[in-house]
């Protein structure tokens, strides 16, 4: 088999020998694929240092015929995105975006919209402090993705908060870095946003409350 070549964000790794990663990926052209990276624990591996969580990278890898483990040949670093390492708070938020489009998509199939959503929170969460609304605007944004984006004038939300929920879904990530909630609104839309994901999705992933804390 011929490698494919791809442009990635690391969503976890884990290892699989004393010398072997798992390493899950989300990408555009191939969506969500999960790939052996053989020896990248080995001190004098040329993959040391260049697989960790989000983690942007050029990679190949070979697609195995048997399973939805692929082999990973080499990976080419873009960027570590270091700012989520600098804060908790931001590292918390990313890892909950994360582990929401893993549990919302299929594996091997194109998700470009995806791709795009993950790369413009990570450079949102960079360019100011962690601020909740960050969380709630990357659901609302995910849900449209899916098909299911609510309808807010049917539900009990303020006014001042629907109007919120529509810039938060529709509105790119720079215009929402000047935008600023009430704690009223800020209330409103995580309990309204709670209660969405839990009836169309049956749960949601661990640590959303730390997200929006």
């Amino acid at each position: 088999m011929n490698p494919e070549s791809a442009t990635g964000i690391i969503l976890r790794t884990r290892p699989l020998t004393e010398t072997s990663l798992i390493v899950h990926w989300l990408t555009a052209r191939q969506g969500r694929i999960a790939t052996v990276a053989k020896g990248a624990r080995r001190p004098k591996s040329p993959l040391r240092g260049k697989l960790d969580v989000f983690y942007e990278a050029d990679f190949s890898f070979v697609r195995s015929q048997r399973s939805d483990l692929h082999t990973l040949r080499e990976v080419g670093l873009r960027t570590a995105h270091s700012h989520l390492r600098k804060d908790l708070r931001l590292l918390q938020q990313a890892a909950y975006c994360a582990a929401l489009v893993e549990q919302t998509t299929e594996m091997d199939t194109p998700l470009p919209g995806h791709f795009e959503l993950l790369h413009g929170l990570i450079g949102e969460l960079g360019r100011s402090a962690p601020q909740p609304r960050t969380v709630l605007a990357f659901e609302l944004k995910l849900l449209h993705l899916l098909g299911l984006q609510p309808d807010t004038a049917e539900s009990r939300l303020s006014t001042g908060s629907r109007i919120v929920a529509g810039r938060l879904a529709q509105d790119d990530w720079a215009a929402l870095t000047p935008l600023r909630l009430t704690a009223i609104q800020m209330a409103e839309l995580r309990q309204f946003l709670h209660g969405f994901l839990i009836y169309h999705l049956g749960k949601f992933p661990a640590g959303r409350a730390a997200a929006l804390a």
